[in-house]
């Protein structure tokens, strides 16, 4: 019971990086997390598509975080690119990232809405946000990371 109690106070995120700033992703939604993974160019695709890749037989569309979100792209590709594989309405997608930290378990009355400072791009993506002890944790909400992916293929 104890445990029910506390698991419906707290959420736990995969943190991640992108240009500096830390970005959470619900733990439930993380499939796998790779390391410098082979992705292959989608002729025609929105810039946001980086390409797919293969997951143990299975095609997995790339989408670059940086791009999504308006962060300026990466000067050169490096062997230090990760990616997030998430579920998204039975597909497969992998976020491009800068770097995977740890999951972290935060307590629900730390969450607070978004200020209104936030850049509007990010805030159409964003939850919300978490004050950690060295710097902020903007978490990422997936439905509407992919909102606007659907709404063009549409």
């Amino acid at each position: 019971m104890a445990k029910e109690l506390i698991n419906s106070q707290s959420k736990q995120y995969v943190a991640l990086t992108l240009a500096g700033q830390l970005f959470g992703i619900p733990v439930l939604n993380v499939h796998d997390v790779l390391q410098n993974p082979q992705v292959n160019n989608i002729p025609l695709a929105p810039p946001e598509v980086a390409g797919s890749l293969n997951l143990r037989g299975k095609i997995v569309t790339a989408i670059d975080l940086r791009c999504r979100l308006g962060i300026n792209t990466r000067e050169s590709k490096d062997d230090s690119t990760m990616c997030i594989v998430i579920e998204y309405k039975g597909d497969m997608y992998s976020l491009i990232v800068d770097s995977v930290r740890d999951v972290l378990t935060l307590p629900d009355k730390d969450f607070e809405k978004l200020p209104s400072t936030v850049h509007p791009r990010w805030r159409e993506v964003s939850q919300g946000i978490y004050k950690l002890d060295t710097e902020l944790l903007m978490v990422l909400d997936i439905g509407k990371l992919f909102a606007e992916l659907e709404e063009r293929a549409a």
